[in-house]
């Protein structure tokens, strides 16, 4: 696996990447309908080009180092909160689940975490998504659990997940 910092012109392969892994992730969570008032205003290019502007908020894609091949991408922010880094996004396409890409991810996001003067990493995920275990077994504990009005009469139900990194 390798990552590659993303840029303007990753947009729309951030956007394929999101619309693919989020098929398969949510497609028993969340209404179609739900999934795509999402998909058009997190990973909209104004969006995501807001993102990339901003410099403590970074993309990286995920690479298949054998072939190549975009397998997923990551979305962290630095110093969102008081020595805290919040993983907005972590998403791999359906193929690439189970090949250690999503564990070498995290452990590459604790070095950023560190670089950056951060010792916590704490993230939202759905109470229904399978990834919860993923994270737990990956030293991830719930501190807490809310319901966010994302508009058009949607919420997110989410678990807040946190890591403390131990220097």
């Amino acid at each position: 696996m390798k990552l590659i910092k993303a840029t303007e012109k990753d947009i729309p392969l951030i956007q394929d990447l999101a619309r693919r892994s989020w098929e398969n992730a949510y497609a028993e969570i969340l209404s179609e309908e739900q999934m795509d008032y999402m998909l058009s205003t997190m990973y909209s290019a104004d969006e995501i080009s807001n993102h990339l502007k901003n410099p403590k908020y970074h993309y990286y894609l995920i690479l298949d180092e054998v072939n190549d091949s975009p397998e997923g991408f990551v979305g962290y922010e630095h110093a969102y909160e008081n020595q805290t880094t919040k993983l907005h996004r972590i998403y791999l396409v359906p193929e690439s689940k189970g090949k250690g890409f999503g564990k070498e991810v995290l452990v590459f996001l604790a070095g950023k975490t560190l670089e950056n003067g951060d010792n916590r990493i704490i993230l939202n995920v759905n109470k229904f998504n399978a990834a919860r275990k993923f994270y737990e077994s990956q030293g991830y504990k719930i501190y807490d659990e809310g319901v966010f009005d994302i508009g058009n009469n949607f919420v997110m139900d989410d678990y807040l997940m946190e890591f403390i990194i131990h220097k």
